[in-house]
């Protein structure tokens, strides 16, 4: 009887070996050799694992290998919500209360979270977004670095009225671009945004997927916690319109403690966006270099590797990097005169020996270059709009009179320049102007060199097929010389020029950073009819003046 059973045993056994396509012996034969048990024989590669037989190799690691089917692993911190075409979305913008750095803040967040939810769509899709105002102030949604109707872009006084609170409005998306993008408010955008009023979008291409083994959003940010709270805004009017308002807390993703935990050999792709008020990152990660892959609103004409990546207020970048080395590592944003640690990343080892020999290689991306060969003719064309940047404020004299407590040597800083301006202002270096300055004795300025009319009385027009180079002028004589971010809403160009020397790896962008004292060239696409707003991303400084509007006839 025992016979039998071991006989019947062994037959079933020997069935499902046969059934499983396994087998063992092939399996130890590839043992040690590098290569696949298939070719030894009928063994699959869920018996060996690389040089090693599974049962040797810790589990979440056996996991690695087995979901390793070229489609990366998106995490985030926010809800996903991944979207087919012509799906409805339902948004709203609600207040909250969020705990950051052990303090309990009064905020907003859209769909009761802050960042917003991570809307993952395919290019060329289109959806619609219904969208309510839960909030106790007027706002809109404005869908930054999209090319999609003007009606939906969502700034007062452009394209639709301020959504009052209770009301809702419905936006109709298209997405043409790849890359990553963000959603904002466009009203009072200084203080709903650093409220909590923003997220990304992740439109994806249907080409083969990248290559790495995680997808990471990470929105940078920072924000003003006074006393427990966040720092108060006067409802009525723009302060701190001098330089802006910087925080005192460092956020990624909406958190001041963000810790993420990868395995040793893997690759992560981050999708970086600055969304604080006025500060410029120069994002790094401790002992590690960074491949830029991508900018705004497309790949880079070539892959190239750097130790950090400067992202000024609503620009975005995408970048990989190889966690090659166990260990802990701080991420970083640099400053001259300080190092914030905005984060860290936790890598664990891997008994796994992977090659990823070809990640230092830097390739060329075709597609691209072949996107932007057709606009080469138009480089050396002489500019058709020359913007220049300047600010109009009230004596010094008269801010002493209304402000007792200001000393003289504030009085006077706002003419003295250095004999070397900073390209860029990493701190908020006049405190106590900064917080004396607003949209009634402060303004910034948009001024066509040609005409000398300013703002929205320059009234610049083109036509959808024009090709045509913009001048952006950031003088060192204005009587606060710092960095400006512009943004074009509606299109997208390419960055020809800095200071005289050409930008030799191009990429699609809305948004630019022009240094102090520097001069750069932009070479748009008019390909969107509309109206279209374009301003310094400065948000105090778009609300106190520094914006004008763009037509584009069809």
């Amino acid at each position: 009887m025992k016979i039998q059973i071991s006989l019947i045993l062994f037959a079933l056994f020997s069935i499902m070996l046969f059934a499983g396509n396994i087998d063992y012996a092939d399996a130890l034969k590839a043992q040690g050799t590098g290569l696949s048990p298939k070719s030894f024989g009928k063994a699959t590669s869920d018996v060996v694992c690389g040089d090693k037989l599974c049962s040797e190799i810790p589990s979440q690691d056996i996991e690695k290998i087995s979901q390793n089917n070229n489609y990366p692993k998106l995490i985030s911190e926010t809800s996903v919500e991944t979207l087919s075409n012509n799906d409805t979305f339902v948004l709203s913008a609600d207040s909250i209360t969020k705990t950051i750095d052990g303090k309990n803040l009064e905020m907003y967040g859209y769909n009761g979270q802050t960042p917003g939810p991570l809307i993952k769509v395919k290019q060329d899709d289109t959806v619609t977004v219904q969208f309510s105002n839960n909030i106790d102030f007027p706002t809109t949604v404005h869908w930054h670095g999209l090319r999609l109707d003007y009606t939906s872009d969502g700034v007062p006084g452009i394209t639709q009225d301020p959504i009052q609170p209770g009301d809702t409005f419905e936006y109709n998306l298209k997405f043409p671009d790849e890359g990553i993008f963000l959603y904002h408010p466009h009203v009072r955008t200084e203080m709903q945004m650093e409220k909590g009023l923003y997220g990304n979008i992740l439109v994806e291409s249907d080409k083969s997927p990248p290559q790495v083994d995680y997808e990471i959003p990470l929105i940078l940010d920072d924000i003003s916690i006074i006393d427990g709270s966040l720092e108060k805004f006067d409802p009525d009017k723009i302060t701190k319109t001098l330089m802006g308002r910087f925080g005192n807390t460092m956020l990624i993703n909406g958190n001041s403690d963000y810790s993420l935990e990868v395995k040793q050999g893997d690759i992560s792709r981050f999708y970086l966006t600055n969304t604080a008020n006025t500060r410029t990152f120069d994002f790094g990660i401790e002992q590690y270099k960074m491949k830029l892959v991508g900018d705004d609103a497309s790949h880079y004409e070539k892959e190239m590797f750097s130790d950090s990546v400067i992202i000024a207020s609503s620009e975005r970048r995408t970048v990989d990097v190889l966690f090659d080395n166990a260990g802990e590592f701080n991420i970083i944003h640099n400053t001259p005169e300080k190092t914030y640690i905005l984060g860290r990343v936790i890598v664990s080892p891997s008994v796994i020996e992977e090659n990823n020999s070809d990640f230092y290689k830097t390739a060329k991306n075709p597609a691209i270059i072949q996107e932007i060969d057709p606009f080469r003719k138009f480089f050396s064309e002489d500019p058709d709009l020359e913007l220049e940047f300047d600010l109009k404020t009230t004596t010094t004299t008269a801010m002493q009179s209304d402000h007792p407590e200001m000393s003289d040597n504030d009085a006077m800083a706002m003419d003295k320049h250095e004999p070397q301006l900073e390209p860029i202002e990493w701190e908020d270096e006049m405190p106590e102007m900064n917080e004396m300055s607003d949209d009634e004795n402060t303004n910034w300025i948009l001024r066509d060199v040609k005409s000398g009319k300013e703002g929205f009385d320059i009234g610049y027009q083109a036509s959808v097929g024009d090709v045509k180079k913009i001048r952006l002028v950031n003088s060192p004589d204005s009587a606060h010389p710092m960095q400006h971010p512009i943004h074009l809403h509606g299109q997208r160009f390419l960055v020809l020029i800095e200071d005289g020397i050409p930008n030799e790896n191009l990429a699609w962008k809305d948004s630019v950073l022009v240094p102090t004292g520097s001069t750069v060239d932009i070479l748009v696409e008019f390909s969107n009819p509309g109206q279209w707003a374009m301003h310094c991303h400065i948000l105090e400084h778009a609300e106190a003046g520094m914006i004008t509007e763009v037509t584009v006839n069809p």
